[in-house]
């Protein structure tokens, strides 16, 4: 049976499983064009710290920008002011707040009323209330889930035994789904009783021990008779995904097939949870702020709000590995101690080489980090790729190398002076080291994806390593033979 689809979409797209995304058109506003609640608060902001006043303002605002405002405030003042909103309200203003704020918040919540912390959690969407938890220390979580109902604190205990990273931990357990053998009169009552709080395109199909066996859309509800049975209006072919498959494999499904939501499912196909499209967009966005951290060598987790503790904690532990590959370089320009005293001029050169073959290696890591991330990158063309971006590396050598070469020696022979031949040295040592930049800047991320590690993980420290010690030694030493 053929499932209704998008407008937007061709006949190409895929027949079943995961809904395809909603193309249709969303007009963005300007910034600027606030509407007239948040200019309100902003007002309030500005003349008053007035709770329950700014609470009563907060409520209005749209629940992100609820959280935008929260933001400004301090950890106990949004506590404060989450206290005096409706539950349901507040609830869905933390959701939106960034992590580490939201923790926070949280924590002064816990310390203040941990009754009422709990009930906030218990409000919140489950899978945002268990990304919190997540993040939040040990001693929240113990203080709030034996406050929590039994089955809240059983959804939640669920879904923190996943892996955040993984599609258990991006789904929400909060499933609209009819049995196969109701008829649609029965199913509508089903989903009306459900009060489901997203918006939903698609309805999953399961049988009596919960095992996912089709979806319907809500379309082909309304079109068939009140008396059909869900089973033969229902799609079979539906795509899904068992729980600990990575985000990175979930968030190419999504782009691949535009998919809306996919369901997962465990061994036997029984119905765990749906992964929606925000939820992957959200996850995509967060792990391209975490590579761009752990490329220089700061923390996974730390945000520009993390305490100084936990900066420390991250950074220092890379930067003695820094200082330690730093001294390598350090240690090969020491060997031509006698060199850099008799031609002077070699020291000014130096770090012109080295500069040059670090935004090479850097230029590669970049690309190479993107095909990995895109899947685009196998064992099979490893070495393609490797023989490609050396290639590339040793023309742009080439040509970076005749053009200041050139340039020296020109000077030289103007000044009448016998060091002419630094043109030469320049041209040699810029083609090799960016030849050996390129390679190992493409090199660093999939040996690092060969043996297990997260291909970002303080690449650039290692790259600038290798770049800066190649470089120097390429450089001291055909100075050496030339002089």
């Amino acid at each position: 049976m053929d499932e209704p689809r998008d407008p937007d979409f061709d006949a190409g797209d895929p027949p079943s499983g995961g809904a395809p995304r909603d193309r249709r058109s969303t007009v963005i506003e300007n910034p600027a064009d606030a509407s007239p609640e948040d200019h309100h608060v902003r007002r309030l902001l500005q003349h008053t710290i007035d709770v329950p006043v700014l609470a009563s303002a907060v409520e209005a605002q749209d629940p992100a920008d609820a959280a935008d405002t929260l933001e400004t405030l301090d950890g106990g003042e949004a506590a404060g002011v989450l206290e005096e909103m409706e539950i349901a309200n507040a609830a869905e203003a933390l959701s939106h707040m960034v992590g580490p704020l939201a923790v926070s918040v949280l924590e002064d919540l816990v310390r203040d009323d941990p009754g009422y912390a709990a009930a906030l959690i218990e409000a919140m969407p489950t899978d945002d209330a268990a990304d919190l938890l997540q993040l939040s220390p040990d001693p929240v979580g113990e203080a709030i889930l034996p406050r929590m109902s039994d089955a809240g604190r059983s959804v939640l205990r669920h879904l923190l035994a996943y892996d955040e990273a993984s599609a258990g931990g991006l789904m929400t357990p909060d499933v609209l789904k009819v049995r196969e053998e109701m008829t649609v009169t029965e199913a509508v009552r089903a989903i009306r009783e459900a009060e489901a709080e997203e918006e939903t395109h698609y309805v999953f199909v399961v049988d009596d021990e919960n095992r996912l066996v089709g979806i319907v859309s809500l379309r082909s509800l309304v079109i068939a008779g009140p008396t059909e049975r869900i089973a033969d209006i229902c799609d079979r072919e539906v795509a899904a995904i068992p729980p600990d498959v990575d985000r990175d494999t979930v968030s190419m499904e999504f782009e691949k097939y535009g998919y809306l939501v996919l369901p997962v499912i465990d061994a036997e196909r029984r119905l765990l949870g749906v992964v929606t499209v925000d939820d992957v967009l959200e996850s995509i966005r967060a792990e391209g702020t975490e590579d761009a951290q752990l490329m220089v060598g700061a923390g996974r987790e730390e945000m520009v709000f993390s305490s100084t503790g936990a900066k420390l904690k991250s950074r220092i532990p890379w930067l003695i590995v820094n200082l330690v590959t730093s001294s390598i370089g350090a240690l090969v320009v020491l060997q031509f101690e006698g060199l850099i005293a008799e031609i002077a001029v070699l020291a000014v050169l130096m770090p012109v080489i080295a500069n040059q073959s670090g935004n090479a290696g850097q230029q590669s890591l970049a690309v190479t980090l993107r095909g990995i991330v895109l899947d685009q990158v196998n064992e099979r063309i490893a070495m393609r790729l490797l023989l490609r971006e050396s290639a590339v590396g040793a023309i742009n050598g080439m040509i970076a190398g005749v053009l200041v070469g050139s340039f020296v020696a020109a000077i030289s022979f103007s000044n009448g002076s016998e060091t002419w031949r630094l043109g030469a040295v320049i041209a040699i040592s810029m083609t090799c080291s960016l030849t050996v930049g390129t390679f190992t800047g493409t090199a660093l991320p999939l040996l690092m994806r060969r043996v297990g590690a997260d291909p970002a993980t303080a690449s650039t420290i290692f790259l600038t390593m290798v770049t800066d010690s190649i470089s120097f030694l390429i450089f001291l030493g055909t100075a050496a033979s030339l002089s």
